[in-house]
């Protein structure tokens, strides 16, 4: 589950987010090579099981375990529910997060539900027969994550994961929110928000403006949607590394 990607240095730690995998950061691992060790990561229930019980706190134990082999203090970068886990590991374990980035998530999604994408997502032709069929059905940029996440057999991708799982893991967000936990994480950060975002308005901002131990840094990304990372590839390489160089 924890791949080691090569480089030297400081410990790099690259979480995906939901219906992703290790593979998603493929594109992005040679230049973060030049600023350390890279890490990815395949989360439970995304190839392999899910925790008994799918909470964000089971989630971020399992991350936890996986990381022992690395003794020293790591950067942490996540995308969506990377993000979220990873802020909630820098919470729980400060010593071992020298600092944070978040891609495109927010603490607090409270009211909201999975239902209606869980279905949606049921719904799809799967498997999709080949990577024309899987650009025709999500364009290009999305259909390069689903590519990297899901399963190619001979017959085509399948998912690599149970719909609901994956659900549940988005539902249980609908219920709570991550403030506390947020405000509890010492390390420096950078705060990524695409201009199409998923997250509830204003929240990312909001959180740069939360009194914490460390800076925060706020980075809005014009015609991003969900995956910066992707949708505008050379400025997320920009913020991040001016972020890394800061540190």
């Amino acid at each position: 589950m924890l791949h080691d990607e090569g480089g030297t240095g400081e410990p790099i730690l690259l979480l995906h987010g939901l219906m992703g995998s290790a593979r998603t950061w493929r594109r992005h691992v040679p230049w973060l090579r030049e600023h350390g060790h890279v890490y990815t990561f395949d989360a439970a229930g995304h190839g392999r099981p899910a925790p008994a019980r799918l909470t964000t706190e089971a989630f971020v134990a399992d991350l936890a375990a996986a990381l022992d082999p690395i003794a020293e203090p790591m950067v942490v970068i996540g995308h969506s529910m990377g993000g979220l886990h990873g802020w909630c590991f820098a919470a729980a374990h400060p010593d071992r997060v020298r600092a944070l980035v978040v891609e495109d998530m927010a603490p607090d999604f409270r009211g909201r539900t999975a239902a209606d994408w869980a279905a949606m997502i049921g719904s799809w032709p799967t498997p999709f027969r080949d990577e024309q069929h899987m650009v025709e059905f999500f364009g290009p940029v999305a259909a390069q994550y689903f590519m990297d996440s899901f399963e190619l057999r001979d017959d085509g991708y399948h998912l690599h994961g149970e719909v609901p799982v994956w659900r549940d893991i988005s539902e249980e967000w609908g219920t709570r929110d991550f403030w506390s936990q947020w405000a509890a994480v010492r390390a420096p950060a950078l705060l990524l928000e695409g201009e199409f975002t998923i997250t509830p308005p204003g929240q990312m901002r909001e959180m740069a403006r939360t009194p914490r131990e460390s800076e925060t840094r706020y980075e809005w990304v014009a015609g991003a949607g969900h995956l910066v990372h992707d949708d505008r590839p050379e400025e997320y390489r920009k913020a991040v590394e001016d972020f890394l160089e800061s540190l």
